[in-house]
């Protein structure tokens, strides 16, 4: 049995302001506070003599190779990106970036900002444009009707507020 798994296809390549910020935050805490730290343990752990059984060598070179990992994946994310900064005109539909409330048919309001795949988190109610949500709600104005189909079947939603900005 192999251990290949075929490549996950590319998220969208759009990015708010402040996801472009967040993510050249992360590079930028990854290789100049970060990995200076980590080196610094490395080269005091390959002194004391033995590396085969020296846990801070060890991890730490692991470590290591995570933050070189990282910020080589982030770099060439960056690259790729577009940031999508211009609010559109007609503000009516909704498009990339806007904060859309919706409602289920029990009555449930939720609120959702459309990002790009590399800075969605439901936590913060931002939902990837990747997202079948945000696919069925991308375009739609108020009062819409969206069908997004799940596993347990077709749910449907409707659009009650669309609006752009923080």
């Amino acid at each position: 049995m192999s251990r290949y798994r075929p490549p996950r296809p590319k998220g969208s390549c759009y990015i708010t302001p402040e996801g472009e910020k967040n993510l050249r935050d992360e590079v930028r805490q990854l290789w100049k506070i970060e990995r200076p730290q980590v080196t610094a343990t490395v080269h005091e752990a390959a002194k004391n003599g033995d590396r085969s059984e020296n846990g801070d060598y060890i991890y730490g070179k692991r470590r290591l190779r995570e933050i070189d990992g990282r910020v080589r994946f982030l770099t060439k994310r960056l690259e790729e990106l577009t940031v999508v900064s211009h609010i559109p005109s007609d503000h009516s539909k909704v498009y990339f970036g806007a904060w859309v409330t919706v409602e289920n048919d029990d009555g449930e309001e939720c609120e959702y900002r459309i990002v790009g795949p590399d800075e969605f988190d439901l936590t913060q109610r931002k939902l990837s444009m990747d997202s079948p949500l945000a696919k069925a709600m991308l375009g739609k104005q108020l009062d819409d009707e969206v069908i997004v189909p799940t596993p347990k079947g077709a749910q449907t939603y409707y659009v009650i507020a669309i609006r752009y900005g923080n």
